[in-house]
C-alpha cells in the first residue's frame, strides 16, 4: 500500500482501477448493465471528466484565495522564494490546464447532449422558455469568463510577478496585484457559476 500512496502517479492509477472495479461490482450486484459503446455512457464519462477537471480547477482557485494569498504576509521573507519559485509555478500549471480541461469537456458534453447552442444563447432559440438552457448557459458563460481570466490575465501576470519572464520591480508588483484581483474575481464568479450548473441538473 505504501508503494501506491507514496507515488502520486500510482495513487491516481489506483484510483482509476478502483473506480472500474466499483462500477463493475455495482453493475453486477444491481443487475444493471450499461452499453459502454452507447451515447448515454459516453456522455456520462464526459460529465465525470468535466467534474474531475472542475474539482481540480476550483480546488486550486480556492487554495490560492483561501490559503496561499492570505498567508503570504505571515511567511518570513527568506522562505517566500520556496513559494514563488517552486509551489506557485507548479500549482499554476495544474490550475490553468484544469481550467482548459473543464471548459473543453463541458463544451463537448453540451455538444454530445445537443444543447450547446441553446446553452450558449441562453435559450434564445426557444424564446428563453427553457429554464434548464438559461441556467446551464449562465453557468457556461461564467465558466468561460473564468477560463479567459486564467489564461489571458492571471497567468500572463503571474509569469511577471514570479519572475518567469523578465520584469522590473514595479511591473512585478503591479502584475501580482492584477493577478490577485482577477483570481478574486474568479472566486466571486465561481459561486453563482456552481449554483447555475448544479441547479440546471437538479431544479429544472
Amino acid at each position: 500500500m505504501a508503494a501506491i500512496l507514496s507515488s502520486l502517479r500510482n495513487t491516481v492509477i489506483a484510483g482509476v482501477v478502483l473506480t472500474i472495479i466499483m462500477a463493475a461490482i455495482v453493475s453486477a450486484v444491481t443487475g444493471g448493465g450499461f452499453d459502454m459503446g452507447g451515447h448515454a455512457y459516453g456522455a456520462f464519462i464526459m460529465r465525470w471528466l468535466h467534474v474531475l477537471s472542475g474539482v481540480m480547477w476550483v480546488g486550486l482557485l480556492y487554495y490560492f484565495n483561501f490559503v496561499q494569498i492570505p498567508n503570504m504576509p505571515n511567511i518570513p521573507d527568506e522562505q517566500k522564494p520556496a513559494i514563488g519559485k517552486v509551489i506557485a509555478p507548479a500549482a499554476l500549471w495544474w490550475f490553468r490546464w484544469a481550467a482548459m480541461a473543464t471548459i473543453v469537456t463541458g463544451l463537448l458534453l453540451a455538444w454530445m447532449n445537443g444543447y450547446l447552442v441553446d446553452a450558449l444563447t441562453l435559450g434564445a432559440a426557444d424564446g428563453f422558455a427553457v429554464d434548464k438552457s438559461v441556467a446551464i448557459g449562465i453557468g457556461m458563460w461564467l465558466g468561460i469568463i473564468m477560463w479567459f481570466n486564467v489564461w489571458f490575465v492571471i497567468w500572463p501576470n503571474q509569469k511577471k510577478a514570479l519572475g518567469i519572464v523578465e520584469a522590473d520591480a514595479g511591473t512585478k508588483a503591479a502584475s501580482a496585484r492584477t493577478a490577485m484581483l482577477f483570481s478574486r474575481t474568479n472566486t466571486l464568479l465561481s459561486i453563482p457559476m456552481l449554483y447555475a450548473m448544479v441547479s440546471a441538473q437538479n431544479l429544472f
